[in-house]
């Protein structure tokens, strides 16, 4: 007798084959640490024509958020259909199947694919790199560079010592632009094998859910030289805002430690302005090698003929501050750090082709949403917490929701003995109202609340004043925090 795998890869491979049912393919992109200083999103100072590209080709969601802004419970919340607070996942290395009610037993959203009769495949960083947080019971076939340190990833740390050349100092450096080919970077080993898989898969009666994560523009801030070469740093924009926002708690803030950590970084004073721009010129240059990665991998597609019944989606596992609020990298409930980029191009939609929509959406909706639009909606986990964002690809002017929730602990880096509160933030079309409630004793110690309409880079806490005691009563009420187990 069948498995309940190998019976539905039948059924499907039947009515594909007999066309009763067109099912289409779906190409999975997820880059590390990248907010929306890309171009589909208006940055001029971003070099990315092929995510202009897919744009052209896709949705462009203004407004979509991450669950939490750090790698793995982010991508344990995408890829299970449910928030922080259910998979129990809120560090870098805790395991959604031993942390979630019924984890072991959980359908993940490439695993429901699978179950379909979806050839389920990942290459690079997806449920992330550290500790026991692989999930291969979600794939066809063995997951592949889905481990390992980004530290490890240059050039850098695979050079061999010479005899009597001492140990280095740290585990890399900040930056690095070597005069080197793409592969040198996993990136570029990630995207060629991708785009191998997708030509070796033409032809094939059996759709493909191809994973595809990459590691850039993450911390070290490393890319060949001629993606260097495409910025001029003196163009490049200053950090706005330098500042932490006015009347901000200090909660709301931390102390950049992540970028600190890596070598030919000041430790104990703030970034001068030729370090910052130095370190903006490598997130920029990782950025752009990045797309040209993403530029092989949508080659191989319409080469193959496979454009067409496709649905191609890219997002990032949450946003990056690189001096905004005088803050280097992720762990905030800011929304640089909350916000995400993401682009769904499904060629059966071309209502929203080319053009960008306003409506409110979390990575967490994504499961429900590629479930439906590949027509497999019926059997979905009865616990998913995101909504199909299917109408807004059929109408951009649609909404499903009229909030978005991003939560985080402070401080984040460090054992959870050390976790002072939990704040919860509430994304609504024109505010955000965030609450940060004492672990200890679950009161609230501290509120903010930003206008985005005339203050969208939230320069100005308004909680505390008088004016807006009373919207800070409503959200307050509607935003129930739950804490983990």
């Amino acid at each position: 007798m069948k498995s309940a795998p190998r019976l539905a890869a039948a059924i499907l491979g039947a009515a594909c084959l007999s066309g009763l049912q067109a099912a289409p393919n779906i190409l999975f992109v997820v880059a590390d640490d990248l907010n929306c200083a890309i171009g589909p999103y208006g940055d001029k100072s971003a070099v990315t024509p092929n995510l202009d590209r897919l744009a052209a080709r896709g949705l462009v969601f203004e407004r979509a958020y991450c669950q939490q802004a750090v790698c793995n419970p982010s991508r344990a919340s995408f890829l299970t259909g449910l928030r922080p607070a259910t998979t129990g996942v809120d560090d870098l290395r805790k395991n959604f199947r031993d942390t979630a009610p019924g984890g072991k037993k959980l359908v993940t959203l490439p695993q429901h694919f699978k179950n379909h009769g979806w050839f389920c495949q990942n290459i690079g960083k997806m449920f992330h790199n550290m500790g026991d947080t692989q999930d291969r019971q979600s794939w066809s076939m063995d997951e592949t560079m889905h481990t390992g340190t980004h530290a490890a990833d240059t050039v850098f740390a695979n050079t061999p010592l010479k005899p009597g050349d001492p140990a280095p100092e740290y585990k890399a450096p900040v930056t690095e632009a070597p005069d080197a080919p793409d592969t040198a970077y996993r990136d570029g080993q990630i995207a060629r094998l991708a785009a191998s898989v997708i030509r070796d898969r033409a032809g094939s009666a059996q759709p493909f859910f191809l994973a595809v994560g990459f590691w850039r523009p993450h911390l070290p801030f490393v890319a060949p030289k001629k993606y260097w070469d495409l910025h001029d740093p003196a163009a490049l924009p200053s950090a706005e805002p330098p500042a932490p926002p006015r009347d901000a708690p200090a909660i709301a803030l931390h102390e950049s430690r992540e970028i600190r950590g890596y070598g030919g970084v000041p430790k104990d004073r703030p970034f001068t302005e030729t370090e910052s721009r130095h370190y903006r010129h490598g997130y920029h240059a990782s950025i752009s090698f990045l797309d040209a990665q993403l530029g092989l991998i949508l080659d191989a597609l319409e080469q193959s003929g496979q454009a067409d019944k496709t649905i191609v989606v890219f997002t990032s596992d949450h946003g990056f501050h690189t001096g905004e609020h005088a803050l280097w990298g992720k762990t905030s409930n800011f929304e640089l750090d909350a916000r995400v980029p993401l682009i769904i191009a499904d060629p059966r939609q071309p209502a929203g082709h080319g053009k960008k929509t306003r409506a409110l959406a979390e990575l967490v909706d994504l499961y429900p949403t590629l479930a439906g639009l590949a027509g497999v909606a019926q059997g979905l986990p009865g616990n998913l917490e995101g909504a199909s964002l299917a109408p807004v690809l059929a109408d951009p002017a649609a909404s499903v929701k009229d909030a978005a929730h991003t939560w985080h602990q402070h401080p984040f880096y460090g054992p959870a003995s050390a976790w002072q509160a939990w704040g919860c933030s509430m994304r609504t079309q024109r505010w955000r109202y965030t609450e940060w409630r004492s672990i200890q004793s679950r009161e609230v110690i501290a509120h903010e609340l930003y206008d985005h309409d005339s203050d969208p880079l939230e320069t100005v806490n308004l909680a505390s004043q008088p004016a807006h005691a009373a919207r800070v009563s409503e959200f307050a009420g509607k935003l129930a925090i739950q804490f983990p187990r």
